[in-house]
């Protein structure tokens, strides 16, 4: 692995930085000595992160990247930078792809050292979802702007406090029948903290990683079917699964107010595994984690009795 050292005293601006894998790109720079500025439109949600920084480590910053003006300040005097900024909702060309060539036009312009965008398994322009073609576009666009720069494609990205692993243990832990979409879709998921040392790989050795695509992902394949009956296992419950037609979620997905829309329906129809033709965390010099080794820990809270539940006792 790169010789992180690199980064101490460096000052590295993360758009888009306030979210679930922001936090944790946060502690991973905080903790081998970087500063680190947190840019995005609601730079507060990331306050919980004073307490892991010395004095003068941590910055905020308020920024709409989708404004060129705005991603400039916010890269402003940086040594190298990070962009997260992505989402489901909304102009996603303008709010993914715009977002990505302001950020990596205002890094070439202030001759940032290294620049990490975070893309997605699955960026493709033919794609029919348009998450996944406003995350190909964003990927032209920095390299156009930033020819150096390192994409990551993370697969889906777990972790303790995350929106997937928890979503289906609330689900299972409350519901004796669930209904499991695109059941034998397989997943590779990846541990947060690993996706966060990835960053940190890339950035630290620019010329080493520099103007390469890295698709990563955790060590193991399961379906959405597996996943479901392991998280149940884990909370040492009988439950009932029933798969559900293609036909049927693709409805359910149009409906409003739902936990899935059409984009991340289509996504997860598809897979979200690398395709094997680009490196990944073995050419950035981390072993990921499988999801086995914390779920019998995160799903303690949702057994019956938690920590006192029968089983354990037994």
């Amino acid at each position: 692995m790169a010789q992180t050292h690199t980064l101490n005293g460096k000052l590295v601006a993360v758009i888009g930085g306030s979210g679930f894998l922001g936090d944790h790109v946060a502690q991973a720079l905080l903790a081998h000595g970087a500063r680190v500025r947190i840019a995005s439109r609601n730079p507060h949600k990331a306050f919980d992160l004073k307490p892991l920084a010395q004095l003068g480590q941590l910055q905020f910053a308020k920024c709409d990247a989708t404004r060129p003006a705005s991603a400039a300040a916010a890269v402003a005097g940086a040594d190298a930078v990070v962009n997260l900024v992505g989402t489901f909702s909304g102009d996603l060309m303008k709010a993914i792809a715009g977002s990505a060539r302001n950020v990596a036009q205002a890094a070439a312009d202030a001759r940032c050292a290294a620049l990490v965008h975070v893309s997605a398994i699955g960026a493709d322009p033919e794609s029919l979802a348009g998450y996944a073609r406003a995350k190909a576009e964003s990927e032209t666009g920095v390299l156009a702007a930033y020819p150096n720069a390192t994409i990551l494609r993370p697969s889906i990205v777990f972790g303790e406090d995350d929106n997937f692993i928890q979503m289906f243990a609330g689900l299972i832990a409350k519901m004796p029948i669930l209904p499991v979409f695109a059941p034998n879709a397989p997943v590779q998921p990846l541990y947060v903290d690993d996706a966060a040392a990835a960053v940190v790989a890339a950035l630290a050795d620019p010329a080493r990683h520099g103007g390469k695509t890295y698709e990563i992902a955790g060590p193991e394949a399961i379906t959405m079917r597996d996943l479901n009956e392991r998280i149940a296992r884990a909370q040492f419950r009988e439950r009932t699964f029933i798969n559900v037609p293609d036909g049927a979620s693709a409805v359910f997905a149009m409906l409003p107010g739902t936990p899935m829309n059409t984009d991340q329906w289509t996504l997860l129809k598809a897979g979200n595994r690398p395709s094997g033709n680009l490196p990944g965390m073995k050419e950035l010099g981390i072993a990921p984690r499988p999801l086995g080794l914390f779920l019998d820990r995160w799903m303690v809270r949702h057994r019956k009795h938690g920590r006192f539940n029968d089983k354990i006792a037994g």
